[in-house]
């Protein structure tokens, strides 16, 4: 019985079935986009310490959740997150935020938007109005070629 498996008949089948795979998949692989998985070097993080008013932290965190941070993502502001600081920090009455830039460009050209935006012109001046800022520091990184988040 193993034998009559193995006609001739059978075996030009599997052949002739082997070779239009291949050379099916072969055809078929020059058509597809073949793309390169690569980390952006360009990136840049930007990590902005607001340092608040004492008393004032509420204040500053209802305006973000609830205004900066859907103004900021229309923009293309993309935020990795939002922290505020142990007491007893360096930084205490602080309102920390990261956020990841495709490149320096791409980061000035998206500040320069939000400025312009009278959404964030009103939040703008809602600031002026309540104070709740004392300064800022901002600092822009790049990630080490080590780095897990490039």
């Amino acid at each position: 019985m193993a034998l009559s498996f193995w006609r001739p008949q059978r075996c030009i089948a599997l052949a002739i079935a082997a070779f239009s795979f291949a050379a099916g998949s072969f055809a078929t692989r020059r058509l597809m986009p073949i793309e390169t998985v690569r980390a952006n070097g360009n990136r840049v993080f930007e990590l902005r310490i607001y340092h608040d008013i004492p008393g004032k932290l509420p204040v500053m965190e209802s305006r973000f959740r609830e205004k900066t941070s859907k103004i900021l993502a229309k923009h293309n502001l993309n935020v990795v997150g939002y922290w505020e600081t142990n007491e007893g920090s360096a930084f205490e009455n602080s309102f920390v935020f990261l956020l990841v830039h495709d490149s320096r460009e791409e980061a000035r050209k998206n500040w320069q938007a939000i400025m312009a935006d009278p959404e964030f012109q009103a939040v703008e001046k809602a600031e002026e109005t309540e104070k709740t800022l004392q300064k800022a520091d901002v600092v822009l990184m790049r990630s080490m070629d080590f780095s897990p988040m490039k």
